[in-house]
């Protein structure tokens, strides 16, 4: 179902039916500041194995999520002073942050290494929906393991992936993915994927 959504100003009772979607264990297609996004709870394990289903991964690559702020962050992964210096700078943005989980994070989105990847997003309408929901969103791009499909627009994912439970139309997302930053437990910092986020004043 494709439901138009402010992209600015998201309309909160079109928040709360998403959320309510969430809620129910249901996944959604949303804006994320990039690339639209698949998403559902991250707590819940039957979505989170539709998700795979849908955009038929294997569950070895597991899929990052989105939280409010920074300092939700640290609840999930164990941030170093010196990454947290860098990561201050770059949220709410198109990055991507590559750190070892806590033991709040769920096995399905944590690799055999442990490690988490977690994004805070810019796009309001991402940022409403984790307030509402009062906690993390997978976040993984609406594409299917190989296949060359790809879009960017809402009613053209809804009309593709006719699994999803809800698509909120807030116009046509990004062509980037984020940009996917790596820290270790000294805070050293490796650039694992360039993507729409810039990464000169980094490096």
């Amino acid at each position: 179902m494709l439901l138009p959504i402010n992209a600015d100003h998201p309309e909160p009772r079109k928040i709360r039916r998403a959320v309510e979607v969430l809620r129910d264990g249901g996944v959604i297609a949303y804006p994320t500041g990039t690339v639209i996004g698949f998403g559902c709870d991250v707590f819940n394990k039957k979505a989170i194995e539709k998700v795979y289903l849908i955009k038929g991964a294997r569950k070895e690559k597991p899929f990052s999520f989105l939280c409010g702020d920074l300092s939700e962050i640290s609840k999930y992964a164990v941030v170093p002073d010196s990454a947290y210096r860098i990561m201050r700078r770059l949220v709410p943005g198109p990055y991507t942050f590559v750190l070892s989980a806590t033991k709040e994070v769920p096995k399905l989105c944590t690799s055999s290494r442990r490690t988490v990847g977690i994004r805070v997003p810019e796009h309001p309408v991402a940022q409403a929906l984790l307030a509402e929901l009062g906690h993390p969103i997978i976040s993984t791009s609406a594409s299917r393991e190989g296949d060359d499909w790809e879009s960017n627009d809402p009613e053209e994912i809804s009309r593709h992936f006719k699994q999803l439970d809800l698509v909120l139309d807030a116009g046509p997302g990004g062509l980037k993915p984020s940009t996917v930053l790596a820290f270790d437990e000294s805070g050293a910092m490796e650039v694992v994927r360039e993507g729409a986020g810039p990464i000169d004043d980094l490096l």
